[in-house]
């Protein structure tokens, strides 16, 4: 885990149930974060299990070279995959939501982006075992503006306002695949049978930006007028394309050694 709010200064402002929340990177924390990141990175893309039984079997230039065609080398995209993880740990350390699938891990092509929702988050009640979803939309910019954040607000009211069909059969096609049936015919069951309701569902926007993400990003937060609980997670490091660089540069020097 990152804790981004453990190395920052944090600003919350609530309306009624939604929440803004501006997180500002501590200029001391940049190279925790930066080690941090290099750490976790490779498990996004490659399952730690693959990976092990790869070093075992063909040793360590055989999964050092396994690894390296998984990392994108295009620096739009590789922008991308850093606002996915931020957004992926952010939900897991500091939401009732867990991100059931590391979904980098199925790209169709290294330097390519990946369609569909970004990120899906799962919540399951355990005294009704009713199953609740966060539709997570991340966006890494060095500079954030009205446009990427339309597009963001397009992207999370499509289907409704609901996780996509597509993303959560891909969803429970990987969790089956990986022996987590259970889940699986929760989120099928939900999605076939039972329907989805907007209570069950909740949307987050999670910005990663060099830029001072509170004014436009409050702004947008505060024009929201649907019926689908909001957060809106303005992430700002001012190093935003150093700690990219660094990250996947770290990545790489690991495993040439």
């Amino acid at each position: 885990m990152l804790n981004i709010t453990d190395k920052s200064e944090v600003l919350d402002y609530s309306e009624g149930l939604n929440l803004f929340k501006k997180v500002t990177l501590k200029e001391a924390e940049f190279k925790n974060l930066v080690k941090e990141l290099i750490g976790i990175l490779p498990s996004y893309y490659i399952d730690p299990l693959s990976m092990a039984s790869t070093l075992e079997l063909l040793g360590k230039p055989a999964a050092a070279a396994k690894l390296k065609i998984k990392l994108p080398e295009v620096k739009k995209i590789r922008s991308g995959d850093i606002g996915e993880i931020l957004t992926t740990d952010y939900i897991d350390e500091n939401t009732n939501y867990t991100v059931p699938i590391k979904k980098l891990r199925w790209k169709d092509h290294r330097n390519m982006a990946m369609r569909g929702d970004d990120v899906i988050g799962i919540h399951i009640n355990k005294h009704n075992h009713k199953i609740n979803f966060l539709k997570a939309e991340a966006k890494s910019y060095k500079s954030l503006n009205r446009n990427v954040l339309k597009e963001a607000r397009d992207e999370l009211d499509l289907d409704d306002g609901l996780p996509s069909p597509h993303a959560l059969d891909f969803i429970a096609e990987r969790l089956r695949e990986t022996g987590k049936h259970d889940i699986a015919n929760m989120i099928e069951k939900a999605q076939l049978v039972d329907g989805i309701s907007n209570k069950q569902v909740e949307h987050l926007l999670f910005t990663y930006t060099a830029s001072n993400p509170e004014s436009l990003q409050k702004e947008a937060f505060e024009s929201y007028k649907g019926a689908i609980r909001q957060s809106s997670i303005g992430f700002q490091v001012r190093k935003h394309q150093e700690l990219i660089k660094s990250t996947y540069k770290g990545v790489l020097d690991g495993l040439n050694d």
